[in-house]
């Protein structure tokens, strides 16, 4: 038998577009059942295998509540390309992000950054809903290889997006 997913874990659908607060429902009924407390009576197996499966819920649970983590492991789960197998990413794109890593490093005062972070994360926000739209057409059928490509390109862009987002902290 296999080893059940994230989304099977947390009883949720294999989709990209869920609801926050349906996988947090999900992770806390599912993690008061399975918590070790509840079990500290019984065998050792037990506890043993409580305490496992308490982690590969938080593990579930880490994964799915961040949209660009549970892009990642939702493209891996479709067969897609890792950011190793498909790294090219267009020059004027990495052009661009060199500008605002420069743009970042010149910025003095609270106020610039607070405009800056607004605005990348805007950026992350529509790249997000682009991967989105192709989850959704890869869903209907759409054409698996070039969505699947077209998602890996996505979100190594959306990487380093969130990359200037954490530099700027």
């Amino acid at each position: 038998m296999n080893e059940p997913d994230h989304f099977e874990r947390l009883g949720l659908p294999r989709r990209f577009s869920l609801d926050t607060a349906e996988i947090e429902r999900e992770y806390l009924a599912r993690s008061r059942a399975l918590h070790p407390d509840f079990h500290q009576l019984g065998a050792s197996g037990e506890q043993s295998a409580s305490l496992e499966m308490t982690a590969r819920l938080n593990e579930a649970y880490g994964v799915l509540r961040d949209s660009c983590k549970r892009a990642e492991y939702l493209l891996m789960l479709e067969g897609g390309p890792s950011a190793g197998e498909q790294k090219e990413m267009s020059p004027e794109f990495l052009e661009e992000i060199l500008e605002l890593r420069m743009a970042i490093a010149e910025l003095e005062d609270a106020a610039s950054k607070a405009g800056m972070e607004k605005k990348l994360k805007a950026r992350r926000q529509a790249m997000l809903d682009e991967v989105a739209v192709d989850f959704a057409k890869l869903e209907s059928g759409g054409q698996r290889t070039t969505l699947l490509k077209s998602l890996r390109q996505k979100l190594n862009a959306l990487k380093y997006v969130q990359n200037l987002l954490r530099d700027l902290q």
